[in-house]
């Protein structure tokens, strides 16, 4: 992204621009989400090993954004909790041992100065106008990969009552009220102190079955006898599977309510398995429920809009017999009554992958299916691009608006040069993320124009800032769309130049424009 112009002191008008005459005016600017997930846990994609010097970490993460920034991505999801860990200085969890090596130890090496990897995400993102979105595990308290020892301010050392074995993991008992605490606590923590964009939770609630193949491949029990058995002593009537899945409900409302009452701007996420619940799916799906097993009541979350976006992993091809990547797509946008935004996540990462890898057409063509789901604008709103149906003025579902890759690495490496060809093609033009028009956050006033000489000086207005700029240009008759961080500018001359602030939720000002003579 361009630096800031020097501050030379120019003279700037005291009122907005008039609306240009002629009727030659810029389209609406371009939306969908594009991101990626950057996980953290086992080092999967930052930083690339445990141990490394903080220069070394702070520019593998400044190459991966960068990377990001260059393909015209504009969200990145970063694994802040991967296992009852922090990615950031906590007085709730220790440090994760994907930094250090070690459990609890920080991130920095003898002689080194203290810092902390979130807030240095957080502000690097947000310098290359890309969204940071905070990603928990909410119950997984250790990892199969992890090799240190626990910390002392690790939950399992200190309310070991709470976590459980499960196969060659630890997990937080989601039937255990101070386990589900426990988790809002260091949501409500990052909200406080780190200006992220969105709260985003994956798709491991209760674990996934771990098998005894001494008993022929039996699956394991998940071991809650403790909190199932106050449960019915305190006189509940639901069936164990039943009382499971209103655990996970619990926790995600409670989320979703914890979120919006901390900072009302922030959106809350989840990304869960990506199979429908058995009795709902359309013909010829088949395979794990997450209903049954994850006790993930996915669907009753999506139609009660506790949430405000919605990322279920479609991590099939298009043409995978029995979890088909188009019906899949098609179930989700069909059960969204509350008009959440649907970003799939893409199986970017399989794309030369060790195991059955895709061919990078693959990833490209699912792409393309998403947009053809995107369905016509009814009738758009001058400020939220919001999709209504003008006999009710009521929003609709048009169906997906953007996605998510897993995972980052797969477009840093440019696997089969899968970020190449999506800049240039999907990804050519930038675009701003979909707005959030259920959400409350300050109105931002159009930026100042100016004719400085044979070029456009652009300005902040008074008042709230503005999260970025959505700025036009019209050269040689045709309109040319970039996205710019809200500051002092000077852009070359051009025939015209529209400018729209953007706030945090991805709604615009008005627009200001002016004509070169």
């Amino acid at each position: 992204m361009p630096p800031p112009v020097a501050a030379e002191p120019v003279p700037v008008p005291s009122t907005a621009p008039a609306t240009d005459p002629a009727p030659n005016l810029p389209p609406p600017p371009p939306r969908e989400f594009r991101a990626a997930w950057v996980a953290t846990v086992a080092n999967i994609d930052w930083p690339s090993k445990p141990g490394l010097p903080a220069e070394v970490q702070r520019n593998e993460a400044l190459a991966l954004m960068d990377r990001a920034r260059a393909i015209n991505l504009n969200a990145l999801i970063l694994q802040v909790r991967s296992a009852g860990d922090a990615l950031y200085p906590s007085l709730l969890e220790p440090w994760s041992e994907v930094l250090s090596g070690e459990q609890g130890r920080a991130p920095w090496l003898a002689g080194e100065a203290p810092w902390d990897p979130l807030a240095f995400w957080v502000e690097q993102a947000h310098r290359r106008g890309l969204e940071l979105h905070a990603w928990f595990n909410p119950y997984r308290a250790r990892h199969s990969a992890a090799r240190s020892a626990l910390a002392p301010l690790h939950l399992a050392v200190r309310q070991p009552m709470l976590v459980k074995r499960y196969g060659d993991q630890l997990w937080m008992d989601p039937g255990e009220p101070a386990a589900a605490a426990h988790t809002l606590a260091v949501v409500a923590d990052v909200l406080r102190r780190y200006d992220v964009d969105a709260v985003h939770i994956d798709d491991y609630f209760y674990p996934y079955p771990v098998t005894v193949p001494a008993v022929n491949g039996v699956e394991q029990p998940f071991p809650d006898e403790e909190a199932w058995a106050r449960y019915q002593l305190g006189g509940g009537g639901l069936a164990r599977d039943d009382w499971r899945r209103s655990n996970v409900d619990a926790l995600v409302q409670a989320l979703h309510r914890t979120v919006h009452e901390i900072k009302p701007g922030v959106r809350f996420g989840i990304s869960p398995f990506g199979l429908p619940r058995p009795e709902r799916r359309p013909p010829g799906i088949t395979g794990f429920s997450q209903y049954d097993k994850l006790y993930a009541d996915a669907e009753r979350w999506l139609e009660n809009g506790w949430l405000d976006y919605w990322a279920p992993q479609l991590y099939w091809p298009i043409n995978r017999e029995g979890q088909q990547f188009p019906v899949l797509l098609d179930y989700w946008a069909a059960h969204n009554p509350m008009q959440r935004h649907l970003w799939p996540g893409l199986f970017s990462s399989q794309v030369r992958a060790a195991v059955n890898p895709w061919p990078v057409r693959e990833v490209l063509d699912q792409v393309a299916v998403l947009r053809s789901r995107q369905g016509p604008i009814l009738r758009t709103d001058a400020r939220t691009d919001v999709r209504t149906d003008p006999r009710t003025d009521a929003p609709t579902s048009a169906g997906p608006t953007g996605h998510i890759h897993f995972s980052l690495v797969a477009l840093q490496q440019d696997r089969e040069g899968l970020a190449r060809l999506l800049l240039a093609g999907a990804y050519a033009q930038p675009a701003l993320v979909p707005a959030t028009p259920w959400l409350a956050a300050p109105t931002v006033a159009a930026p100042l124009l100016q004719a400085a000489g044979a070029r456009v000086r652009i300005e902040p207005a008074a008042g709230p800032p503005a999260w970025l700029w959505a700025v036009w240009r019209r050269v040689a008759g045709a309109w040319q769309f970039s996205v710019l961080a809200p500051q002092v500018r000077v852009l070359e001359s051009a025939e015209a130049v529209a400018v729209q602030a953007v706030d945090r939720l991805g709604r615009l000002s008005e627009q200001a424009i002016i004509r070169q003579p």
